[in-house]
């Protein structure tokens, strides 16, 4: 048989049951659900950035722990018996009872802090003795069951100062300009006084009323010895606050980026530094003006830390005050053609696979692949110069040819590595104008990708483990985009990047539609870009006139640099060279050098320009020990290593290279052509051409080229049979073919024959 709970018993514990549920659950209850926050940006040493209203249309800041200050103010007005009573001062609840019934009226109200933090909690209730017994009832459970500073805390989120803004955080920000931790005593005590009455006491408003209540709060202080006399005298002489100050708004789009990458958050203390961040709006705003002048209205510029990728400052775009196109648009983190950001990625990835020496000769002649054409920013060939010089040059051409080499779908999956995550679409999708802008980056990735060289060079790799670069083939682009030769309009910021040690690349995509520029130390990293937001292009638009002079402006406020390119002299190995080809040398080269290379590299390729050859003992032909006849009978040709290009590269090079040595021509009894002695430029084999439109709509020409070593070469031209004429000299020949596939041959005096096929198309398919 079950026993039975005595009546009185299971009363008292139905009572202790109900009290210790409201006690542990009714608090909670009261608590603030989804309250609305401002969203707030801080900088590295917790100075408001940024900020928005909060969704209901408030200036309400996630609470800070509470200012030493501000507490002792707050309490030596509100409720000087905070810390004693149990939520409620009963004195002052029966003081105000008496005041009330005498006056027939309420006019006292005997709230402690914690009771106003409850009718905060319950959105401000009507005043009536019933919510009065409400609010002691639950002050006492509050009090109960949270730490005085928990209460206060709650108080100082919730507190109204005046207009939009709603606790103490934001009302410091709003009227004082600083966080509430380093507010002054005149300043803590015109705050404390303002939630008392928020409507009648208001900077700008009723000062008289203000500054008597600041200021006898202040006495109170004094009298209490919270302050010295010296700091009494020195608050009250401080002037009240006039009106609410606008919210800092100097890193809006990094704050928007935040949001959009944590939307659970509100307060976000980040890693900028807010001097550097105002110093580069200045910056990028003076030139973004500029630019506008020119029908170029965006700028984007970001600095991070290079060894953490930390951001330092973040425009994400310029023209606020100007009411530009398209600020809204954060162009940090928008996809944009690459112009030529990727060359050096190419170049470091062909040092590692061994595909490439630093200064190996590429080539730079016409090309044509199937119907896609590149051509130079600079309408000249270098024929064939060092890979290093082509990267700082950010000559197209040899940049084409080498993606070609390396392959399209390797260099994607490549990048991805290097942290590019844009470059969503495939290898046919891109094709080989990937290498000059075909894809589209963003800035915040590339100046990451860019600050990695330098990390995975100085042994630091923090935040892009995967980063497929080894450190020697880092080092050597970094060292070929700060001491490369620069294109005559780079030259003028190059001694400028030299003292800097800075390495530098830029690049404008095709249309000019973005100009960049990138540069990286070891301790800075900085990218900028230049164009419009919605794309459309402009003549001016060149990375040099726009985005490199903001680079250099941005790097002249950093510090001046602490720490040098290291060299990784165990990721870097000694190679002999040819010191004319800058291949591996072979036993045919007569003069050799030695180059660094990545110490994991496999060996490169032999040199194929220095050959054996064989001349008459005066130097004047090249001959065969048969030819020796006449004035040269009796004696043996004399044999010599020479550095020889073919023709097609030989006819552009010896305009640029002047110490260049040509092979004599062999004698005239000489029966047995070379094979390199002739070499058809242009069209490549299996070329698809276009014929250009003339005004009057017909097909125009394309123009045929041809290379022949001996300067006096006849060349004689024939088109699928039918002889076109003959040349001397330049050998260009203009034609008009019909559309589908043709053969181009070219004979030379001496009989050497070359024949290229190539299809004209009408479409480009």
């Amino acid at each position: 048989m079950a026993m039975s709970i005595p009546r009185p018993m299971k009363s008292i514990c139905v009572a202790l049951a109900t009290f210790l549920a409201l006690f542990f659950a009714l608090p909670h209850f009261l608590l603030p659900k989804n309250l609305p926050y401002s969203f707030a940006l801080y900088d590295k040493d917790g100075i408001l950035l940024g900020a928005t209203c909060a969704s209901d249309g408030q200036w309400r800041f996630e609470p800070d722990e509470v200012s030493e200050r501000f507490k002792i103010a707050l309490v030596n007005f509100e409720d000087k018996r905070f810390y004693f009573h149990p939520g409620v001062d009963f004195i002052s609840v029966a003081r105000a009872f008496a005041s009330n019934k005498r006056a027939g009226k309420i006019v006292s109200g005997g709230s402690t802090i914690t009771m106003q933090t409850i009718r905060l909690l319950q959105n401000y209730p009507k005043r009536t003795y019933g919510q009065k017994i409400k609010e002691v009832f639950l002050a006492i459970l509050l009090d109960a069951r949270f730490s005085k500073k928990k209460i206060l805390e709650l108080y100082c989120a919730l507190a109204p100062f005046g207009g939009n803004v709603v606790g103490l955080e934001a009302a410091s920000w709003r009227y004082f300009a600083r966080p509430s931790k380093d507010l002054t005593w005149a300043e803590s005590a015109a705050l404390a006084v303002l939630p008392n009455q928020p409507s009648l006491v208001f900077p700008g408003t009723n000062d008289e009323i203000f500054l008597r209540k600041r200021n006898s709060l202040l006495t109170k202080l004094f009298k209490k010895k919270y302050l010295s006399e010296e700091e009494y005298a020195l608050a009250l002489s401080e002037p009240l606050p006039k009106k609410a100050r606008p919210i800092p708004n100097g890193a809006l789009h990094y704050l928007e980026y935040l949001k959009s990458t944590s939307p659970r958050k509100n307060k976000f203390h980040s890693t900028l530094d807010s001097s550097l961040q105002q110093n580069a709006a200045r910056i990028a705003e003076y030139w973004s003006q500029e630019f506008s002048r020119q029908g170029i209205n965006n700028l984007a510029c970001l600095i991070v830390r290079t060894k953490t990728g930390e951001p330092l400052a973040y425009i994400g775009n310029t023209g606020r005050e100007r009411n530009s196109k398209n600020y809204s648009v954060d162009i940090v983190n928008s996809r944009r053609s690459s112009g030529s950001l990727l060359k050096p990625f190419l170049f470091a990835a062909m040092l590692d696979n061994g595909m490439l020496l630093p200064q190996q000769l590429v080539m730079d002649v016409p090309t044509r692949i199937g119907n896609y054409k590149p051509e130079n920013n600079v309408n000249t060939y270098c024929g064939a110069l060092r890979a290093d010089e082509a990267l700082s040059r950010s000559l197209n051409i040899p940049a084409v040819r080498e993606l070609r080499e390396y392959g399209i779908t390797q260099f994607l999956d490549y990048l991805k590595l290097c942290g590019f995550t844009t470059l969503d679409r495939s290898a046919e999708y891109y094709g080989l104008p990937l290498i000059l802008g075909g894809g589209e980056i963003t800035l915040r990735e590339a100046v990451l990708s860019y600050a990695s060289f330098m990390n995975i060079c100085s042994s630091v790799h923090i935040f892009n483990k995967q980063f497929p670069v080894s450190a020697g083939a880092a080092y050597l682009t970094l060292n070929a985009l700060e001491k490369g030769t620069r294109p005559a309009e780079e030259a003028l910021w190059q001694s400028y990047a030299a003292s800097r040690k800075i390495a530098w690349k830029t690049g404008t995509s095709n249309g000019k539609r973005d100009a960049w520029a990138i540069g990286v130390t070891a301790d800075y990293t900085i990218g900028v870009w230049v164009g419009n937001a919605e794309g459309q292009g402009s003549e001016n638009l060149r990375s040099m006139a726009t985005a490199a002079p903001v680079l250099f402006d941005l790097f002249s406020i950093m510090p001046p640099p602490k720490e040098k390119i290291s060299v990784p002299n165990d990721a870097l190995c000694e190679q002999t060279v040819c010191a004319d080809s800058g291949f591996v040398a072979s036993e045919n080269c007569n003069e050799t050098k030695i180059v660094l290379c990545p110490s994991a590299a496999p060996l490169g390729k032999l040199c194929p320009y220095c050959k054996i050859i064989s001349l008459t003992p005066d130097r004047k032909f090249q001959a065969t020990v048969s030819d020796m006849k006449g004035e040269y009978e009796g004696f043996l040709p004399i044999i010599e290593k020479r550095f020889v290009l073919p023709p097609s590269i030989e006819y552009y090079y010896t305009k640029q290279a002047l110490g260049y040595k040509h092979l004599p021509p062999f004698l005239p009894e000489h029966q047995f052509a070379q094979r390199d002695e002739l070499s058809i430029l242009f069209p490549e084999q299996g070329a698809q051409i276009i014929l250009p439109i003339e005004i009057d709509g017909t097909p125009g020409s394309t123009v045929m080229q041809a290379a022949s070593r001996s300067k006096s070469a006849v060349l004689y031209w024939d088109l699928d049979g039918e002889f076109l004429g003959e040349t001397q000299g330049e050998h260009t020949m203009a034609l008009r073919p019909q559309v589908g596939w043709h053969t181009l041959t070219i004979t030379d005096s001496n009989g050497t024959r070359r024949t290229r096929q190539f299809k004209i198309v009408e479409d480009g398919m």
